[in-house]
């Protein structure tokens, strides 16, 4: 991708703060192509809070939404977390409350609670277990009990449940709605256009799209599945940034979007990344009794899929 004069500028002055402050720039598959360019590790939730939880850099420019920067001040609280936007939310996240998952406890006091990590830290604190959208059935099949808490989003709970058939799995009615948008009918139409195109869906579609896909996987995954199949053209279901992030690792194939923009996502700009490194806020925190608890929930996912090798 072309970039104009400015675009590159920016991106030379931010790999010199990057060094001169000893920094680093985590950013998620569905951020702007310009931001790619000063990103020191590109990836799905999971891939960056590890990089998060590894590094030796004294401050993390986290280039996502709020939930992940918490995630990666969680496993890394010794680190300074930083994000361009502080409102940088997700729609999803936001359903649900800690006073309904501590209900939902209440009426299932058996049940082992799993949460996507799409979600707050003080959710995750009131966890047994995190979980990626590749992990989930993993973390649901590992997790001791035969009752299993799954939040916030029902679809990917729906396509955990039908993998997990030997628990009883109890949903939260979360979505994603970027996700849940799509219908049948709109993927019948983009077929029309793209008749020989394999399809791969994100698990948090609806089961009714799931059914149309040829693959089901997380974004990360997406990338692999794409470069290993001889298929020449790809409808990709999910956020569109994913298309873009595609083109740029697996350049000689076709990546259609069916797809939905997830505004909170683009907030981010380049040019709101130098500002973010220059000026170093907006920090995030997390409280330090959450901080513990939330830890023990992403340690218990490390467990049970050999150290976070699965992805988001």
């Amino acid at each position: 991708m072309a970039f104009t004069t400015e675009q590159k500028k920016i991106i030379d002055e931010i790999k010199k703060l990057k060094k001169a402050k000893n920094a680093i720039v985590l950013v998620h598959n569905y951020q702007r192509p310009e931001i790619y360019e000063v990103a020191d590790f590109i990836g799905d939730s999971l891939k960056l809070c590890v990089e998060a939880r590894n590094t030796n850099a004294d401050i993390i420019v986290f280039c996502g939404v709020s939930f992940m920067a918490e995630s990666a001040y969680i496993l890394n609280p010794g680190k300074k977390v930083i994000i361009p936007f502080y409102d940088a939310g997700c729609a999803m996240a936001d359903m649900l409350k800690p006073s309904d998952l501590i209900e939902l406890k209440k009426k299932h006091p058996k049940a082992k609670v799993v949460t996507y990590i799409n979600s707050s830290a003080e959710i995750k604190a009131l966890s047994d277990a995190v979980c990626t959208s590749s992990s989930a059935v993993d973390v649901v099949k590992g997790l001791e009990g035969s009752e299993i808490i799954f939040v916030p989003d029902k679809n990917l709970t729906d396509y955990v449940a039908k993998q997990v058939s030997e628990k009883k799995i109890i949903a939260f009615d979360g979505y994603c709605p970027i996700h849940d948008f799509l219908t049948r009918e709109s993927l019948y139409e983009a077929k029309k256009e793209y008749g020989n195109a394999k399809i791969i869906a994100h698990p948090e579609s609806k089961d009714e799209i799931l059914e149309c896909a040829d693959y089901i996987s997380s974004t990360s995954e997406m990338i692999n599945l794409a470069k290993k199949d001889p298929a020449k053209d790809f409808l990709v279901l999910t956020e569109c940034g994913m298309v873009e992030r595609l083109k740029k690792e697996v350049p000689d194939k076709n990546f259609h979007g069916v797809c939905n923009f997830c505004f909170d996502m683009k907030k981010n700009t380049i040019e709101s990344v130098l500002k973010c490194l220059k000026e170093e806020k907006f920090v995030i925190t997390v409280p330090k009794n959450v901080t513990e608890k939330a830890l023990k929930a992403f340690n218990k996912m490390f467990e049970l899929t050999k150290n976070g090798q699965k992805n988001d």
